[in-house]
């Protein structure tokens, strides 16, 4: 193992994905929405910068290939299920959250089951941008939640007359509230639906390694007796 730039940076980035469902034990909301998401931001961009500085600098290396899409799948992962947990369960992220765990874990086991053959399912563009539609609507999704709880934290002791009549424009918003409401819905419309886009990209890019490596899956034929 290599301790360069680069493969620092994919050790780091694999130790930020347990941490982002850390944020959640050790702070109260909406501070942990805020580190999770820095957290969360600051990682993806490290995805980007390991490879391009492997590639710049000739230090690619087998831990670093291996060590990579295991990074992007913990961070993916368990960003997916305290998403899916703080939205409450809710159907229209629930279903694009399964689609890509279930496809992620089918390629992970279809890379072990094919061993020495795994090179035949090489990462393409396709994958690239489906972990990169993944990333953005994580962190636009932990954006909702900052803007959530930054929301509930500006109307403890008002009542709903008192807080709709702020919303409406009628008493002044001397807290930003309106800013806060309509920031956590625009967040969350924009992270679904790219949450949607990320999970078609992923069902796709499933589909075509499944493909590739079907040859590899037929059983033999048996000879005559």
């Amino acid at each position: 193992m290599t301790w360069n730039l680069p493969n620092i940076l994919t050790v780091l980035r694999l130790a930020a994905a347990p941490g982002v469902a850390i944020m959640f034990l050790y702070f109260a909301r909406p501070w942990a929405d805020w580190f999770a998401l820095v957290l969360f931001v600051s990682a993806a961009i490290t995805d980007w910068f390991d490879g391009y500085l492997a590639r710049a600098w000739k230090q690619e290396s087998r831990f670093g290939a291996m060590l990579d899409p295991i990074a992007d799948k913990a961070m993916v992962v368990i960003a997916l299920t305290v998403i899916t947990g703080f939205q409450g369960m809710n159907p229209w992220i629930l279903l694009p959250a399964t689609v890509i765990l279930f496809r992620e874990v089918f390629v992970s086991g279809l890379r072990e089951f094919l061993g020495a053959q795994a090179g035949t399912l090489k990462v393409t563009k396709l994958a690239k941008w489906k972990t990169t539609a993944q990333m953005v609507s994580i962190a636009v999704l932990f954006a909702t939640g900052v803007f959530q709880h930054e929301f509930l934290d500006r109307v403890q002791g008002m009542d709903a007359a008192a807080i709709g009549a702020v919303l409406d424009g009628e008493v002044e918003d001397a807290v930003g509230l309106s800013f806060y409401f309509h920031a956590e819905a625009l967040t969350w419309w924009i992270g679904t639906i790219l949450l949607w886009i990320a999970a078609a990209l992923t069902a796709l890019t499933g589909w075509d390694y499944f493909s590739k490596a079907l040859p590899f899956l037929r059983d033999a034929p048996r000879g005559r007796t």
